[in-house]
């Protein structure tokens, strides 16, 4: 200890690690060598690494991985912070503040909610006979869905959550100006329009194909506008819209993640306002999640089914084991079904979450990461199985035998 201390490059690092300020009191020597040893002894155990044990559970979700994926080359220690970077006299630069965010990025996203063009309807209310009346007057500056530069326009008209009731306008050919003046009836109690929302889908009609969605409109608030006394005139931006998501109803589920157990918890709670399937004006619906990594699906779970209902209540926990360093690679599949006990199974409609996934797909996502151990509940709109979807299922196909998931047939022309 003595010949310690009389080194002067080891007092001259002890001076300037242990001494408080210069009106301090000096420390005695012995502590402060013990001190030094202290600090040596925890640097050297801050750069002690151990990657965890693999557990068993996870050796069947690796097997199915694809081969270009290699699971054992997995970097832990890629987050410590390099150790040439050094502190400066304000702080320590970080890199990545200074880093230019992509065009591509969030802006691209929104540029997705573009308008296509206008339309312009009225509200008023009966109070006699207790009566919604929607007119449809005219819309404006529509884009072009055919070869020849223009459209054959048409409006589907909904007062939500009410789905069975759709009404549309007539279709006019060859113009991106339609001026429709149509009157629409939907029975509502004044004390129901609080919790009604009216969508507008515009749509181009095609006589030998699928009717190309043009964009939609949603009024949540009938108020918002006028009091509903009066006949009053509203215009609004159609939004862009690839399907009618709000056709199709919503689920409601729970995710949660154990990132020391590998766990991943997908609680289906419950669905609302789901399309009728059947001839009875019902379905019976249950739900099937698959688990998906680049596009291929390595498991899949279901619900039991519930019988003729439009607002099933499942409460049921489905669960996979995912290592947490491939969480970033995989995403899951909901699909809600109808059962036929004669023909084939039909997709109600269907979402994504998952890194890849898009809007609230990526955010229930991320915000399950973020809280650990948390279930996390979110309501989903459902969609119609999209290209992406349906080429997923091509690519599937030899893994699983199951034919219970046919495309949604297009719908009956106007």
């Amino acid at each position: 200890m003595a010949d310690k201390l009389k080194d002067p490059s080891s007092l001259g690092f002890l001076e300037t690690a242990v001494k408080i300020s210069h009106t301090s009191p000096d420390i005695p020597a012995e502590v402060q060598m013990s001190v030094k040893e202290h600090i040596m002894r925890h640097t050297r155990l801050q750069r002690q690494t151990t990657e965890p044990a693999s557990s068993t559970r996870h050796t069947s979700f690796k097997r199915h991985l694809p081969r270009q994926m290699h699971v054992s080359s997995v970097d832990y220690g890629s987050e410590l912070p390099p150790a040439a970077e050094q502190p400066t006299s304000i702080g320590r630069i970080k890199p990545e503040l200074y880093k230019q965010k992509s065009v591509d990025g969030d802006e691209a996203k929104s540029g997705a909610a573009k308008s296509c063009g206008k339309i312009n309807f009225s509200l008023r209310y009966d109070y006699e006979s207790e009566t919604l009346i929607v007119r449809i007057l005219k819309a404006f500056d529509l884009p072009a869905k055919d070869f020849c530069g223009s459209s054959d326009p048409y409006v589907k008209i909904y007062l939500l959550p009410d789905r069975k009731c759709k009404l549309q306008t007539r279709v006019h050919r060859k113009t991106l100006n339609p001026t429709f003046d149509e009157n629409f009836h939907f029975p509502v109690p004044y004390e129901e329009l609080a919790d009604r929302k009216l969508h507008l889908s515009v749509f181009d009609f095609d006589r030998f194909s699928r009717h190309d969605m043009i964009g939609e409109v949603i009024l949540d608030n009938l108020f918002e506008a006028s009091d509903l006394s009066r006949e009053t005139s509203i215009w609004r931006d159609i939004q862009y819209a690839t399907s009618e998501s709000v056709d199709l109803g919503e689920i409601m589920f729970s995710l949660c993640y154990l990132p020391t157990a590998g766990r991943l918890t997908l609680t289906v709670i419950k669905c609302r306002n789901l399309k009728a399937m059947d001839i009875t004006g019902y379905s019976d619906p249950y739900v099937k999640v698959s688990l998906l990594c680049d596009g291929r699906r390595l498991k899949k779970k279901k619900t039991t089914i519930k019988k003729n209902t439009l607002n099933p209540v499942y409460n049921e926990a489905i669960i996979f084991d995912i290592p947490p360093e491939n969480m970033d690679q995989v995403s899951l599949l909901i699909s809600v079904m109808d059962y036929d006990r004669v023909g084939h199974n039909e997709i109600i409609g269907v979402c994504r979450v998952g890194i890849s996934a898009e809007g609230l797909g990526r955010d229930h996502w991320n915000e399950m990461l973020a809280y650990p151990r948390k279930p996390i509940a979110h309501w989903h709109s459902l969609v119609e199985v999209k290209k992406s979807f349906k080429e997923w299922q091509g690519r599937a196909a030899s893994f699983d035998s199951e034919s219970s998931c046919p495309s949604p047939k297009p719908p009956p022309t106007p």
